[in-house]
């Protein structure tokens, strides 16, 4: 039962597989991620059917023209920009300059004004962690032992070493 559960995975994620680059090859236009940014958020890129190695991403809704570089399996460009903090409400056409060919695609701006929540913490939580809470915000590098440290160490180790040295002198002058 267990392999064949593992078959029909594999069979299914062939498929998802065998599928997706041909979405992404008929379409030949732009794919903004996601498609309905918030002002001042970043928007991802993607174009496919591009005949060059890199191109250009321009939009009124974006802050600054986006760079678009072949991504990890050579097919597509990828490419990032950020949209405009004070864009309003509506829907905005990006145009990519491909070598001779261009390609168009659009995205719509909702909720002006607005940024997003960060997907994650800025910082640490200190949350449960009982008394290794702390640990987790200070940086070791800088909390670790110092000048003082050192000294006692030393100290402690002088201190020993003279009472193990003592104790097997008098040892040894006893008598048998």
């Amino acid at each position: 039962m267990g392999s064949l559960r593992v078959t029909l995975c594999a069979i299914a994620a062939l498929g998802a597989v065998a599928v997706s680059p041909a979405a992404h090859a008929t379409d030949g236009g732009v794919s903004v991620s996601p498609s309905s940014p918030h002002a001042g958020s970043d928007v991802a890129l993607l174009v496919s059917g591009c005949p060059r190695q890199s191109a250009t991403a321009a939009s009124p809704a974006f802050v600054a023209d986006a760079r678009l570089t072949a991504g990890t399996d050579g097919t597509a460009l990828v490419g990032e920009s950020r949209i405009r903090s004070t864009l309003r409400e509506g829907t905005y056409d990006v145009k990519v300059a491909c070598g001779d060919a261009s390609r168009t695609g659009a995205l719509t701006v909702t909720r002006p004004g607005t940024k997003p929540a960060p997907a994650s913490p800025l910082a640490p939580v200190a949350a449960g962690g009982g008394g290794a809470a702390h640990l987790a915000v200070v940086d070791a590098r800088a909390a670790g032992p110092g000048t003082a440290h050192t000294v006692t160490g030393l100290v402690l180790a002088g201190v020993a070493a003279t009472a193990v040295a003592l104790r097997s002198a008098r040892r040894s002058r006893r008598p048998r």
